[in-house]
């Protein structure tokens, strides 16, 4: 049975504004300097275990995901699906699905962001060898974070037992919402909850036959897909279908009802995972003494001086920038925009795009 690779692509990513914009959103930035964006990280660390990668992304993106795209992983089939409107992860994820098991057959797949960054390879390549182990047993399968932190960024997937090894994988006794900061702290301290970073591996006729939770959605996606091997197309009658799916998460329409079925296996993995969610984040992917020195994507190197300024973040082109007096500062000159914050500030930048789009300026999203 093969193994394929679904990556929603959508979201601006808003807390990294104005880095991250409408027409240019997070997942097609180089992020890490390394020359790729995270979605050629994304498809090219799965390469080595996928016989293909599906796109799932919106037409304002469609074209920079295809550009991207054909500059990596030539070994393995690559493919584009273009959501005439957002109707969310799970719809995404069963369309991609469903497409996948008409060119291919049944088949395991798993679901990945487009935008995370996972340091430790060889890490995610255990956990995603346990995660299909169990996907091929007919469970939804996820890969869950350990925790090094009481973060309230994230949701908790609760374990049902102990935590199994490295390469192992155990059941979910639940998926848990964003915690406060003293029930964080009682997550981490318990040593049974892990960080739910979104990543589903299921087997295809599991999805389709057994998941009767998403029943309606599945049965209404197939006539959406239609039959046949001929590449997918939007008709008129496919368009309308989509448009009228309602939209759904996988994590709450999916995950959460079939891990209190028991139903749902998790793979737990340190390997150095990132959701490159805020400046604050951002940041921690540079080395200390690469803080004050980092060049958005596509820029020219600049002086940047930082006085009295430990832990700025500076994105900038073109001219110098010196702080003075502001430890933990960010600055981020995007041309046309300056945003000035602090790493501690990160999470609210999202609060000054929502501003901008009340105030009618939308050409600055």
């Amino acid at each position: 049975m093969s193994f394929h690779a679904i990556i929603p692509a959508g979201g601006i990513g808003s807390r990294l504004w104005p880095l991250s914009r409408a027409a240019r959103p997070k997942f097609l930035l180089d992020l890490e300097g390394n020359g790729h964006s995270m979605l050629q990280n994304t498809v090219e660390r799965l390469a080595p275990y996928a016989d293909s990668v599906t796109v799932v992304t919106g037409a304002a993106h469609a074209e920079g995901v295809r550009d991207q795209l054909a500059d990596v992983a030539p070994g393995i089939d690559k493919h584009v699906v273009v959501e005439p409107v957002p109707r969310g992860t799970l719809p995404a994820i069963v369309l991609a699905a469903l497409l996948i098991q008409r060119r291919y057959g049944d088949a395991v797949v798993g679901s990945f962001a487009a935008d995370h960054v996972i340091r430790d390879t060889a890490a995610f390549g255990r956990a995603l060898g346990a995660a299909e182990a169990a996907a091929r047993e007919g469970m939804l399968a996820t890969i869950g974070i350990t925790p090094d932190r009481p973060s309230t960024g994230f949701g908790y997937i609760h374990l049902d037992g102990p935590a199994p090894a490295n390469g192992a994988w155990g059941r979910a006794a639940a998926f848990v919402e964003k915690p406060d900061s003293a029930t964080a702290q009682r997550y981490l301290d318990s040593g049974d909850y892990l960080w739910n970073a979104g990543m589903f591996v299921f087997r295809v006729s599991a999805l389709t036959e057994s998941y009767t939770e998403i029943a309606d959605t599945v049965s209404h996606l197939r006539e959406v897909v239609g039959g046949g091997t001929q590449d997918f197309a939007w008709s008129t009658t496919a368009r309308a279908g989509w448009e009228a799916t309602p939209v759904s998460v996988i994590d709450t329409a999916l995950a959460e009802p079939l891990a209190a079925r028991g139903l749902v296996a998790v793979a737990p993995a340190d390997m150095g995972w990132s959701d490159v969610g805020d400046f604050a984040s951002a940041g921690d992917l540079l080395d200390t003494d690469e803080r004050t020195a980092q060049v958005a994507p596509g820029g020219k190197p600049q002086t940047v001086l930082a006085l009295d300024s430990d832990g700025a973040l500076v994105y900038a082109s073109g001219k110098p920038v010196v702080l003075v007096g502001v430890p933990d500062a960010v600055v981020v000159d995007s041309g046309d925009v300056l945003l000035v914050t602090r790493r501690a500030a990160a999470q609210q930048v999202k609060g000054a795009v929502d501003a901008l789009r009340a105030m009618g300026m939308n050409d600055l999203r």
